[in-house]
């Protein structure tokens, strides 16, 4: 899927190699140069626009400005800078991107049409699909619709089509005809996603399926607890009247095509052309919150944790994205180190929403990882109260909480826990291979334990950590020549871990490869392990060597 607006002003922006005449440029310069290429838009933004008034003519300077304030979604902003970009330099396409998005925001949608007919809009996919919401908007319905099924007869494209076409109906009303379509009614499955799911939901009710949208919503959140979802759901179960106001205008519509598109391109490696369509959807539509969510997802995908925070921070309480969002943003503030801001906002959520499933398992998680187990064995039980625990999804809420009680040294819970999530999950590695380490730990049920473990590897043979517990259960049973091969592997694919290391010092000494084994030793140490008892033993190995050790500690076969 091709789009020419990444043709040659992202080239551009990857090499960032232009001219830089003044001296008084290099700071601001360098310090742009390095936020562009990590992906900072706002320390971009800032340090281009100082750059450019030290020299305002500067067509690299002005085409790298221009993308920071649009992959803000500083739109407006990104215009006044590109009306300044000679006709002959590098960066039309992004400019004429800018010019398209304010030509839709501002209602000037014949000015948008002619950009298409030029040449001149957002893309080969995006211009059809826009074309025919731009005739939306001037009142040619016929037209519109002749546009969106000449597009669906194109191979690839139907169900994108066909989609459009059902909220183009929507938008005017024909209701029957917009659901008959979104049902597949028409020939044309189309994926139920978030978005489309809450389109049709508010459709069917417009024409007396009040009891068929419970349904719809009812299957697709007990698979995706949607906060959004659930919040329609009990709308409509309260007999309210829920109007249809999911896509109405041609700027609704046009900001759905760039939705769409940057949803299509989401998956792909290079962010930057799928935030620039997201950010598109956003300038014309400001209150396209599914758009910001998209948006702070992908700046924290590409590890810009405090832009992403400050995205989603810009959904507003009252609307239905707001949970989420506030999850999203939690889960940035603890990438930057701002876990107790994080934990207090879910914590402020839970209280306000304890109904949420998903958010108590957010809350959960969060609290685990803060190493707050107690509370977080508190949100994962009620997660537990809250929904059909027996379905299969939820093994991970019994393995999370199972942790936590195995960390409060609380053993019966979390075996039962351990064991529940693999009645739910049988195969499932992680917990295969923490409840067989656990119970090789305990000096319990070897056979089980290597059972479990060896079941794990054979699932997930590229983890270290797996790997590592076979090689360890090995050396519990005092099978030490069988212990080596796994955890030499486990060291070979987890290199820098101290634990891992240490491990396979402990099985070279078993073995008599002495010399080995305090090598390994001596790594493990360079790491700079995280328990000072750990690393006091190993010192104390480096000292005596193992047997000493393990006669020291009571008996032989006795380690970590």
């Amino acid at each position: 899927m091709a789009f020419k607006t990444h043709l040659s002003v992202f080239a551009v922006l990857a090499g960032l190699a232009g001219p830089v005449s003044a001296d008084g440029l290099a700071g601001s310069y360098l310090a742009a140069r390095s936020a562009a290429i990590s992906g900072n838009h706002e320390a971009a933004a800032e340090y281009f626009d100082r750059a450019l008034e030290l020299d305002p003519g500067n067509p690299f300077l002005i085409s790298n400005a221009v993308f920071a304030h649009a992959s803000l979604a500083e739109w407006e902003r990104a215009a006044e800078i590109a009306a300044a970009l000679p006709a002959d330099a590098d960066g039309q396409e992004l400019v004429e991107l800018v010019r398209f998005v304010r030509h839709v925001a501002q209602d000037e949608l014949p000015d948008a049409v002619a950009m298409i007919e030029a040449g001149d809009g957002p893309g080969p996919l995006a211009d059809d699909l826009a074309r025919a919401w731009l005739t939306f908007g001037q009142g040619d319905m016929s037209g519109a619709v002749e546009t969106f099924e000449a597009l669906a007869s194109e191979r690839g494209l139907e169900e994108l089509a066909a989609l459009h076409l059902a909220l183009a109906r929507g938008a005017v009303g024909d209701f029957e005809a917009a659901h008959a379509i979104l049902s597949g009614e028409t020939g044309v499955q189309i994926t139920n996603t978030e978005r489309v799911v809450r389109a049709r939901a508010q459709i069917m009710v417009q024409i007396g399926l009040r009891g068929e949208a419970l349904d719809l919503l009812d299957g697709y959140t007990q698979a995706v607890p949607d906060p959004g979802l659930l919040a329609l759901q009990a709308e409509i179960g309260s007999g309210a009247e829920t109007p249809y106001d999911f896509v109405i205008t041609a700027q609704d519509g046009v900001a759905e095509v760039f939705f769409t598109v940057a949803q299509l391109l989401s998956g792909d490696r290079n962010r930057t052309l799928p935030l620039l369509m997201t950010q598109a959807a956003r300038g014309i539509d400001p209150t396209h919150t599914d758009a910001a969510l998209l948006a702070g997802e992908l700046m924290a995908e590409d590890g810009q944790h405090s832009l992403a925070a400050t995205t989603l921070s810009s959904v507003p309480e009252e609307d239905p994205n707001y949970i989420e969002a506030q999850m999203g943003r939690a889960n940035a503030l603890e990438e930057l180190g701002q876990s107790e801001e994080a934990v207090t906002t879910l914590g402020a959520l839970v209280e306000a929403r304890p109904e949420l499933a998903s958010l108590q398992a957010a809350y959960g998680d969060i609290l685990r990882r803060n190493e707050r187990f107690e509370e977080a064995i508190t949100a994962y039980s009620a997660v537990l109260d809250l929904v059909d625990a027996d379905l299969p999804r939820y093994w991970f809420i019994h393995y999370a909480r199972a942790i936590c009680y195995h960390q409060l040294d609380d053993w019966p819970p979390a075996e039962a826990d351990f064991r529940r999530a693999l009645e739910l999950n049988p195969e499932q590695p992680n917990v295969l291979n923490y409840l067989g380490y656990s119970l090789v730990e305990q000096r319990r049920n070897f056979d089980e334990a290597l059972d479990m473990i060896q079941r794990a590897v054979a699932a997930r043979p590229e983890s270290g950590f797996i790997v590592d517990s076979l090689g360890w259960v090995y050396y519990r049973l005092g099978r030490f020549d069988d212990a080596v091969a796994p955890m030499e592997r486990a060291v070979e694919l987890e290199p820098n871990d101290w634990i891992l290391n240490d491990h396979l010092g402990d099985v070279y000494w078993m073995v008599g490869r002495y010399r080995e084994a305090e090598f390994q030793w001596h790594r493990a140490l360079s790491f700079d392990p995280d328990d000072e008892v750990e690393a006091e033993r190993i010192r104390r190995k480096l000292e005596v060597g193992l047997y000493e050790v393990l006669e020291e500690e009571g008996g032989v076969g006795e380690s970590q």
